[in-house]
């Protein structure tokens, strides 16, 4: 006979099945008896509703002309700096029902939204209010808040850069030490340089990170000219910003002399033609600074000459040897545009391919030094056919292997001498609708009768290009299908577009 025990309610007896024997383990029935409850939203709505209507509020906060009240439990749970600010008896705040904070201007503008943020735990993040956002999640160490915006800035570069906010974004992530936001923006920079030099905001780069940008050989412009140009351009903002702090002529033309010597001597000179020389000799700017600049200019002028003994002390330096070095140039001599149209259509292990030529000298004199180059292209993985390989034992088969990634194979098709090349690929993209220089991929190359062909893979990550077959079935049935790639581009986004670019390496 079972026996049953009871519990009893307001209305009713229910028996209690814990005490009938069952072949159940204890485990498994305490799980069935749980059950799961989030609430969480139901609480964020209560403590957005304490701040909103300003309920049992103890402490009030004055930033500028405005005051916000809140609850010290919620400030001390939220940030570090108010925790110890107003629980720590060294602080003068910590018994004070109102406190005064000195934010900046734009601080203080989203001061609101930075508060609201401690009892619902959601922000709205823009380009024009990141770094205000970002300013006081560092200062009062609200470290969630934070990465949130670090994030947010990291994926945003193009953005920044067409809204006049990268320089700022620049110089506030090395300054904190931010460096993965930082190299992004400089690589933005140096990618797209001629597009940034364009923006009013270039007027903003102080003249030491300029100077570090010059010196560094993977800015992408159309050649030397054409950086000199932009530089020039800056050097007359900078003349218009001084101007406006009412300096002595004599404070003036000194400033101006410091900083066209510290320019100029980071602009690449031999990589200029004769023609382009020459015309600079001209230039109102060679007038005003030749003491600067001439140096410099005869120097390139002998490189495009030929090497005499006193070009080849030069180069043998690191100085003369970075001068002497190409950078990333998009001009013809140097450079091919490779376009793939439908990229998401093109049958897998496709090859395209393409013949070009590139100059093997920066030099004028050695003009004539041209070679010719294939290059094969792999966007949908490599296969491997089965092939058979004839040895002294026989015949062995080799089977077919299949390779997932995306393969660029550069070949040289004839060789007059051994070559020392940098080659440099750009890969476009598009981020918030702007097309742009996403990523860079460079290696330097010895190529000669034994080694004739460069391959680089995961040149793209293969998903990028490759999704797998169920995500393309899940897209296909949504209405709002997930974003494509961010390596295609064109108007419909279908488009893979790279540059190859092949430069000499000099070696005296």
């Amino acid at each position: 006979m079972l026996q049953q025990d009871y519990c009893s309610g307001d209305d009713d007896i229910l028996p209690l099945k814990s005490t009938i024997k069952r072949n159940m383990d204890t485990n498994d029935y305490e799980t069935s008896c749980q059950i799961s409850v989030d609430n969480s939203q139901k609480i964020l709505g209560t403590l957005k509703n304490l701040y909103e209507e300003r309920q049992m509020c103890d402490v009030v906060i004055t930033v500028g002309q405005k005051e916000y009240t809140a609850h010290r439990l919620i400030l001390c749970a939220s940030s570090d700096v108010f925790q110890a600010m107003l629980m720590k008896p060294e602080w003068s705040e910590w018994h004070e029902s109102k406190i005064a904070l000195q934010e900046l201007p734009q601080c203080e503008a989203v001061f609101h939204l930075f508060l609201e943020y401690f009892y619902t735990g959601k922000i709205v993040i823009t380009h024009t209010n990141v770094m205000p956002i970002l300013a006081l999640a560092d200062k009062y160490m609200v470290k969630s808040l934070t990465q949130v915006c670090i994030k947010y800035m990291s994926k945003h570069i193009a953005h920044a850069a067409s809204h006049n906010q990268l320089f700022s974004w620049l110089q506030y992530t090395t300054t904190c030490g931010y460096d993965n936001v930082a190299n992004l923006c400089q690589n933005y920079i140096k990618w797209n340089f001629e597009s940034v030099a364009n923006t009013p905001d270039f007027s903003n780069f102080e003249t030491d990170l300029l100077c570090d940008l010059l010196k560094q050989s993977d800015i992408v412009v159309y050649n030397e000219m054409v950086l000199y140009n932009c530089v020039v351009r800056w050097l007359d903002l900078q003349e218009i910003r001084y101007n406006q702090m009412k300096l002595s002529d004599t404070e003036m033309q000194e400033l101006m002399v410091n900083i066209v010597q510290c320019v100029m001597k980071c602009i690449r000179f031999p990589m200029m033609s004769p023609r382009e020389l020459a015309d600079l000799l001209l230039s109102p700017l060679m007038k005003r600074y030749s003491q600067s600049m001439l140096e410099y200019m005869a120097v390139g002028m002998l490189f495009q000459k030929g090497r005499s003994d006193e070009i080849d002390n030069f180069c043998s330096t690191d100085k003369g040897r970075i001068l002497c070095t190409p950078r990333l140039y998009t001009c013809d001599t140097f450079n091919t545009t490779l376009l793939i149209e439908n990229v998401p259509s093109i049958p897998s292990y496709n090859v395209t391919t393409l013949v070009f030529s590139t100059r093997m000298s920066a030099a004028e004199y050695e003009a004539d030094k041209i070679s010719e180059w294939v290059v094969d292209l792999y966007p949908k993985g490599v296969c491997f056919k089965k092939c058979y390989l004839i040895v002294w034992q026989g015949t062995l088969e080799v089977p077919e292997r299949v390779k997932s990634t995306i393969r660029l194979s550069l070949t040289c098709r004839e060789f007059k001498e051994d070559m020392k090349c940098n080659v440099g690929v750009l890969l476009y993209g598009t981020q918030g609708g702007i097309e742009h220089i996403m990523q860079v991929k460079q290696r330097v190359h010895h190529f000669n009768s034994q080694y004739p062909v460069l391959v680089i893979d995961n040149l793209i990550p293969f998903e990028e290009l490759n999704p797998p077959a169920g995500e393309v079935f899940s897209r296909s049935l949504e209405s709002d299908p997930k974003p494509k790639s961010m390596f295609l581009t064109g108007c419909r986004r279908d488009q893979l577009k790279i540059n190859i670019i092949i430069t000499p390496v000099f070696s005296n």
